[in-house]
């Protein structure tokens, strides 16, 4: 599962999961968490023959849309407070609108781990910072789209702040956090002055500011947020190879804790990475 974009955003994602497709039979369902999607991804499977399906989610956060994920997989009974609806490349959440469990004819073993702070992350901005700042004198900023509710963004923030501890580990002058609330208007205004406040100071100390994204792809909105403020963009965390290592390491964690053996990776080595 992934959130899912513009074109180039999706074949990225398609990209990172190319190389599984030898081993293991293998579906995308892009939106968040869009039953359609979902539905058309499991008769995929379906029809070739697969019996458990291990749903690996390519989100930063693991509350990402979870409980909509549960409750359509029929792993819990409590229906979601809104519903969903097709719109664009994803679908917009409409308070009230009932949705039903999808019918399965496979067993689901959904993984609720989330991207942020975990070491597969870590090791993917080590390579980005090396890249754009190799003298490690530059000031780093890691910025994330950041979540509506205040204790799921305090959460990713001290998930990215694991990420942050890394990069200071690895020799950076200065690593700030900071996520942009991007779809609360109120929460984004005072988000958006306080990441121009961090590029100006770290700027004004080190003379080089280094702004990575903290997103599954793209720069996001924030070239808009912080024109006219000197600063250099490195990538997101795609394309990148260890995100295809992550999703066969999570799919490989689900697989061996309900006692099957995995098509991707050893059991005895399973959430080692992690």
């Amino acid at each position: 599962m992934a959130h899912g974009g513009g074109d180039e955003w999706n074949a990225a994602v398609v990209e990172a999961v190319a190389p599984l497709r030898d081993r293991v039979p293998l579906a995308v369902a892009f939106g968040m968490a869009n039953p359609r999607t979902l539905q058309a991804g499991l008769d995929s499977l379906s029809a070739q023959g697969v019996s458990d399906v291990a749903v690996v989610r390519l989100f930063l956060s693991g509350a990402s849309f979870l409980h909509q994920t549960q409750y359509l997989f029929g792993l819990r009974s409590d229906p979601p407070r809104w519903g969903m609806s097709g719109h664009g490349h994803g679908h917009h959440m409409v308070p009230g609108t009932e949705i039903e469990p999808l019918p399965l004819q496979a067993r689901i073993h959904l993984d609720s781990s989330g991207l942020a702070g975990s070491n597969t992350v870590a090791g993917i901005l080590r390579d980005r910072t090396a890249t754009a700042a190799p003298e490690r004198n530059a000031g780093v900023l890691l910025v994330a789209h950041g979540m509506g509710a205040e204790d799921e963004n305090d959460r990713l923030l001290v998930a990215m702040e694991r990420t942050a501890e890394a990069l200071r580990a690895a020799g950076h002058a200065e690593v700030r956090t900071a996520t942009l609330r991007e779809d609360w208007a109120e929460a984004r205004a005072t988000a958006e002055d306080r990441i121009r406040a961090a590029v100006t100071e770290m700027q004004e100390r080190h003379g080089r500011v280094v702004v990575l994204p903290y997103r599954v792809y793209g720069f996001g909105p924030y070239a808009d947020v912080l024109e006219g403020l000197a600063y250099e963009s490195g990538p997101a965390l795609l394309p990148h190879p260890l995100i295809t290592e992550w999703i066969a390491e999570r799919a490989t964690e689900r697989f061996c804790s309900a006692g099957l053996p995995s098509p991707l990776a050893s059991c005895a080595l399973a959430g080692n990475r992690r």
